[in-house]
């Protein structure tokens, strides 16, 4: 949960939700409106093609779906592992992005579209433990409900701060999205390139930092054991 993170593990929350903002800014724009994260948009998108007889953008909603789900589970199955869950979740992070590089470099969009979206799915289980999901990382509808609770529980004698840990997080995919489709616009492909460069700098810094700490096991996300 949010409100149980230690101050490493929000950031750590704060940087893959700004990841998954540029990656989604990026794919929407790339992808004229698609989203590779966002699957309820996508749930809306392909229900409105199919009425409007537009099947083939409604299938690939559905692919966009299907792909975030298989990266979703493939993740979970991977966390369960007792030695380096996250660098090892964020390796399939990783080989999404790689894939998806290589896909928007070749002109293949929906395939580039695809890999994104495996790599969202499994992004929102880098900080789980034991198959189950703390958090969602890349999705912020549940963000907003919990900041609007902690604001009112504010008003009523609650933590007048809890409602900032959500804060922090939409507004960090609110500036990834705005980066992202920055990206999409300027520099197209190369983008993708250098976000599967900062994945592997972050897979190096978790191996050394377990190395460090002895692989102490730090509870999800950070929070403390």
């Amino acid at each position: 949960m949010v409100r149980t993170l230690s101050r490493r593990g929000l950031a750590s929350a704060a940087g893959l939700a700004l990841f998954a903002g540029i990656v989604d800014g990026y794919g929407f724009t790339a992808l004229g409106g698609f989203f590779v994260s966002f699957m309820t948009g996508n749930t809306t998108r392909a229900g409105v093609e199919a009425v409007q007889g537009h099947l083939p953008a409604a299938l690939f909603a559905l692919g966009l779906i299907v792909s975030f789900v298989i990266g979703a589970a493939i993740g979970s199955a991977i966390s369960s592992a007792r030695a380096h869950p996250e660098a090892r979740v964020l390796g399939l992070v990783l080989a999404g992005l790689v894939v998806a590089a290589a896909a928007s470099s070749f002109g293949a969009a929906h395939v580039m579209g695809c890999a994104l979206a495996l790599s969202m799915g499994a992004t929102n289980t880098v900080f789980s433990r034991g198959g189950d999901i703390s958090f969602g990382v890349t999705y912020m509808t549940g963000a907003l409900v919990k900041l609007a609770q902690a604001l009112v529980a504010a008003t009523r004698g609650g933590s007048r701060t809890a409602w900032a840990r959500h804060a922090v997080l939409w507004s960090s995919i609110a500036l990834g999205a705005v980066l992202g489709s920055i990206a999409a616009t300027t520099l197209g492909s190369p983008a993708l390139w250098g976000l599967a460069l900062v994945i592997t700098t972050a897979i190096v810094v978790l191996f050394v930092r377990r190395r460090r700490d002895g692989q102490e096991p730090v509870g999800p996300a950070g929070a403390s054991t």
